[in-house]
């Protein structure tokens, strides 16, 4: 049979589930040593002979638009392909850790993939105050005006009946590909049944086909929004640690934007940031809440993140 394109909905080990154009699902397998495909990459497939079982075989990786994934010291963990934005989703309790926050904003700079900060519980009152009081860096980055690089940060309240953030989130996720990442408890899963209300079957049914029964959570999906297949949501997995091992400490600046809106005009062109005379990033760095200031807690955290990618790989 000749080779289909598809695209790769769910993953777990080497076996992938790829649909087809026409919303048909199969077990696929990739031939030989080729790159293990991940969810939302498109591919070449082709369907088993007579006989031959029903499971199909992956031919051919299509060029990928971008690939988000952190790495460690140890290994690389792909999360999703050729995605339009990442919704990174955080919670007002437990408390969110900025670092943790700060490293997803970075992968998705390092890839060129636009981030959305969702802010979960806010009907918690006080400890809400305080999450939206530490995400003013977030919302007020690079300054004013065009050069401006302002995060969107979303106040929600996601429960399974939450009729005003189905609202307000639909129109930022149409026609889109998002990945939704955030640590567990921020609310993953009620941001996904809210917007699919049949993803739980969805789960069972590839978690059965692919792992013969065994649930599992640890891995990636893509579901359908919409009947007409144009917006999709991509769940991964919740995490503690992000690596970003795949950067170089001399790329980190460049990625966090309220530091790379003034490291051009450091006195010395290979300025760490750090300690230099006539580093204008420094220079930025202040408690006061201004337009183009640059919060200590952002740059503390820069430099952890310098030190710890300027460590010898071995």
């Amino acid at each position: 049979m000749s080779e289909r394109e598809g695209l790769v909905v769910a993953s777990h080990g080497r076996h992938c589930v790829v649909e087809t154009d026409d919303g048909a699902r199969r077990i696929c397998h990739p031939r030989g040593k080729k790159a293990q495909a991940v969810v939302g990459d498109r591919v070449l497939w082709r369907a088993p002979a007579a006989g031959q079982g029903e499971e199909g075989s992956i031919e051919q990786l299509l060029p990928r638009r971008n690939l988000f994934y952190r790495q460690d010291d140890i290994r690389t963990k792909s999360f999703a392909a050729n995605l339009d934005q990442v919704l990174v989703l955080i919670a007002a309790e437990p408390v969110f850790s900025e670092s943790q926050l700060t490293r997803a904003l970075i992968a998705c700079e390092a890839a060129r993939i636009p981030a959305l900060i969702g802010l979960n519980k806010s009907d918690l009152v006080e400890p809400f105050a305080r999450a939206w009081e530490r995400l003013w860096p977030y919302r007020h980055m690079g300054g004013e005006g065009r050069a401006a690089h302002h995060y969107q940060v979303l106040p929600l309240s996601l429960t399974q009946s939450g009729t005003v953030d189905r609202a307000a989130l639909l129109p930022l996720l149409a026609g889109k590909a998002t990945l939704v990442l955030g640590p567990s408890g921020a609310g993953k899963s009620t941001l996904v049944n809210l917007l699919v209300p049949q993803a739980r079957a969805q789960t069972g049914e590839i978690s059965q086909a692919l792992n013969s029964g065994r649930h599992t959570t640890t891995s990636t999906q893509w579901y359908w929004v919409d009947e007409q297949r144009s917006t999709a949501l991509i769940d991964s997995p919740g995490f503690q640690e992000f690596g970003l091992r795949h950067l170089s400490s001399s790329e980190l600046a460049h990625y966090m934007p309220d530091i790379a809106a003034h490291a051009g005009a450091c006195r010395f062109y290979n300025c760490t940031h750090l300690h230099e005379p006539g580093c204008a990033v420094m220079a930025q760095v202040s408690e006061q809440r201004q337009a183009g200031s640059i919060s200590p807690q952002r740059h503390r955290i820069y430099g952890e993140l310098f030190d710890e990618l300027n460590q010898s790989r071995y």
